[in-house]
Formats: structure tokens, C-alpha cells, sequence
């Protein structure tokens, strides 16, 4: 699946996934075995990093809570530094399936996007359940990145990605937000003209652990969204100019 001497980093930032993170490695070293595993522990309070190197991935531990974006911009410098052409992102709660990763390798590899992003609502018999008010907000960012970059995103929050080496490298400049990096983001591949492309995959519910979206956290994830998407329509001048 992966070409031979194509070197291919798959990261999984964590915060407190003991119990699920080891499965979760275990299974992507089945489907990728040429592949090096980075889990970025974000400062987790249980044993997930320990976890996380007994199932055989390499882990970096952050001292302090620094959030799910500063994790994959963490994951990004990485596989700068150590000469990767190619990063696949998945979480570490077990929503994303191994299984479904050559899905979204296939068309970086095949050269047709720089990113590509797995979505759940693809399906024409989607069964992913979540939250109305989650829901609803992924449809009303989908809509106004499909409106503003003239191709269709369904499911702007999954972090189920894979990035070519252009596409790491603009996101290790320094402006990459540290905790919510959804359709502000692609905005800024697309202003920068990156090729983004969606492909369908299977997700599951997350089994346990700790949700970036619980409690409060989506009404500050919509206000904090909105502004910046806003930010990056203003600012669409700087992201221009990496247009090769």
C-alpha cells in the first residue's frame, strides 16, 4: 500500500485514552507496519503514554495541557525534523479504524490532494449518531467552507486526515490554533492552494474517555469558529502567497 522508501508518520494526539490508545496502535501497526507511529500525550493524567509505548509507538510528552491542535502541530514539526513525506492523523479514542486509512492514503499517494479528509456523513447509510447541536454545527461550517472554497465538505471537525509534506509544512508556521483546528484550517489550505478532498469512512463512537466537544465547549467552539474563520477570510492575502 505504501510505495517502498516513502516515508509515512501516523499521528495520534492523546490526553487521558489509557484503556483504548494501545488498541488503537496495535491496529494501525497491522495495516501500516512500514509506517513510524508518533502519539503525542498531551499531558495526561493516567497512563496513556506508558500505554501507548508498550503497543509500540514512539512517544513525546508534552510537560503541560496544551490542547488537540498544539498535539498535531507538535506531530507536524516532527516529521519535518526527521524528513517525512506524508502524515496520516487519526485520534487515539478508537473512532477512527485503521481499516479505513488506505482510504485516505490513496489519493495523496495517487497525487489527486494534498489533504485528504475522512468523512463519516458520506455514506448514503451513514449510522454515525451524534448530538443535534454538534451536528448541526458541522453542517452550518461545512456550508460556509464549501460556499467560500467551491468544493464540498461534509464533516469540517474529523481529524481523520492525511497530509502531504506541503501541507505539514504550512501548518508549522506558527499560526496553527491550539485547540479547535477544523474549517478555519482548510480555509487556509485552500486559500494557500492546497487540493482538499474528501473521501467516505466508517467512524464509531468514541468508547470512553474525555471529548473536546462535552459540556459548554460547543457554544465556545461556534463562537471561537466563527471569528476565526473570519480571521482567515481577512487575512487571505498571507495565504496566497505559498501558492506555488
Amino acid at each position: 500500500m505504501i510505495p517502498e522508501g516513502q516515508k509515512v508518520l501516523v499521528v495520534i494526539p492523546a490526553y487521558n485514552e489509557h484503556g483504548r490508545i494501545g488498541e488503537v496502535v496495535r491496529a494501525v501497526k497491522g495495516v501500516l507496519p512500514s509506517a513510524k507511529i508518533l502519539v503525542v500525550n498531551d499531558c495526561s493524567s493516567d497512563d496513556t503514554g506508558k500505554e501507548a509505548v508498550d503497543a509500540g509507538a514512539f512517544v513525546v510528552t508534552h510537560i503541560i495541557n496544551l490542547g488537540y491542535g498544539a498535539a498535531l502541530e507538535t506531530g507536524y514539526l516532527y516529521a519535518l525534523q526527521y524528513g517525512y513525506e506524508l502524515i496520516v492523523q487519526m485520534d487515539g479514542d478508537g473512532q477512527h479504524l485503521p481499516d479505513e486509512v488506505p482510504k485516505i492514503l490513496a489519493p495523496v499517494l495517487d497525487g489527486e490532494a494534498d489533504i485528504v479528509i475522512g468523512s463519516r456523513y458520506l455514506f448514503s447509510k451513514n449510522n454515525y449518531n451524534t448530538s443535534f447541536v454538534r451536528k448541526a454545527g458541522q453542517k452550518f461550517f461545512g456550508t460556509i467552507l464549501s460556499v467560500i472554497s467551491g468544493y464540498k465538505i461534509t464533516d469540517p471537525t474529523s481529524g481523520f486526515q492525511c497530509l502531504n509534506r506541503n501541507a505539514f509544512e504550512l501548518f508549522s508556521r506558527g499560526q496553527f490554533p491550539h485547540d479547535f483546528p477544523d474549517a478555519d484550517v482548510l480555509l487556509m489550505a485552500h486559500y494557500a492552494g492546497f487540493r482538499v478532498k474528501e473521501v467516505p469512512v466508517v467512524m464509531r463512537k468514541r468508547s470512553g474517555g474525555e471529548s473536546m466537544h462535552d459540556g459548554l465547549k460547543p457554544l465556545y467552539y461556534v463562537i471561537k469558529m466563527i471569528l476565526a474563520i473570519t480571521m482567515v477570510f481577512l487575512s487571505q492575502r498571507r495565504w496566497k502567497q505559498y501558492v506555488s
